[in-house]
């Protein structure tokens, strides 16, 4: 670990915060000496301290251990290349449209695969006025669900959130019809195309 390295990045992101030292070390109920001491690089936080310290700067607690800011490429975000990520912990469902780095509940999140739609999980899609009505013939229990259907078209994503013990039915508008996925918690993502 290079402290001169952390150190400049610490204060570099204290900056871009508007902040003081005296104002982190607030925040985290250290002095204003010790944040001084960490952006000299004649110190670096307790691993106690960096979730955080993290949180008040904006980053994650990796950035800061590394020492630096990793920049993706400039991305127009083109949705044909839309990663979908759900947490193991808490089911929370996050999509993006270009490079990044998603974490919750602590952990680091990798994006899901889709696979082509098996037998058991074909839904039955049928046009209702200007929408298409999918029904999923999978059970819906708190073991085993359909968590999410989500239609992709060119500028925009629509995503619906379906439970357990509730119907396994969506209704999207059909221009959202071009490119559809679905995650059951149990067999992962799966594409319509």
């Amino acid at each position: 670990m290079d402290l001169n390295k952390n150190g400049k990045l610490l204060l570099e992101l204290r900056k871009v915060k508007g902040m003081t030292q005296k104002q982190v070390a607030e925040k985290i109920g250290v002095c204003a000496k010790t944040v001084s001491k960490w952006e000299t690089g004649h110190g670096f936080p307790d691993v106690a301290i960096l979730p955080a310290l993290a949180e008040i700067l904006g980053v994650n607690t990796d950035t800061i251990l590394s020492g630096k800011l990793t920049q993706n490429e400039e991305e127009t975000g083109n949705m044909k290349k839309i990663k979908f990520y759900v947490c193991s912990k808490c089911s929370n469902i996050l999509f993006q449209s270009g490079n990044g780095e998603l974490c919750c509940c602590g952990k680091k999140l990798n994006p899901l695969v889709s696979k082509a739609v098996d037998e058991n999980h074909k839904p039955s899609i049928e046009p209702v006025e200007d929408d298409l009505f999918l029904s999923f013939n999978h059970e819906m229990t708190k073991s085993s669900y359909i968590s999410f259907v989500a239609g992709i078209k060119d500028d925009s994503v629509l995503l619906v959130r379906l439970y357990p013990e509730q119907n396994a039915q969506v209704r999207l508008p059909r221009q959202y019809g071009r490119k559809i996925c679905f995650y059951c918690n149990n067999h992962g993502l799966f594409e319509i195309k």
